[in-house]
């Protein structure tokens, strides 16, 4: 079993940042890819970015150039830092781990709202 927990989901201006942290607990080891995911009211959950245990990114075309994947080893912990955030960014954030089994994990979300 693997448990995640994400934080830093919050209230920002447009055209402002975030940091997202996701850290992973339990069989963490089996873990070879992480990523993060949004939903926003009324939508379907979709793919922001995912990054490998060997370090490979991957982004959605939305974010590409604005949101950036990155992984401490040592800390078990995935961030999604988001920058020039736009309105339509609003969602509900989720972290999820893909691990050998196969399994996949979520996180219970965090909310990113993006308003004056």
């Amino acid at each position: 079993q693997v448990q995640l927990v994400e934080s830093g989901g919050g209230l920002v201006q447009p055209g402002g940042s975030l940091r997202l942290s996701c850290t992973a607990s339990g069989r963490f080891f089996s873990i070879y890819v992480m990523g993060w995911y949004r939903q926003a009211p009324g939508k379907q959950r979709e793919l922001v970015a995912t990054i490998t245990s060997g370090g490979s990114t991957n982004y959605a075309d939305s974010v590409k150039g604005r949101f950036t994947i990155s992984r401490d080893g040592a800390k078990n912990t995935v961030y999604l830092q988001m920058n020039s955030l736009k309105p339509e960014a609003k969602a509900v954030y989720y972290c999820k781990a893909d691990s050998v089994g196969p399994s996949t994990y979520w996180g219970q979300g965090t909310q990113v709202t993006v308003s004056t």
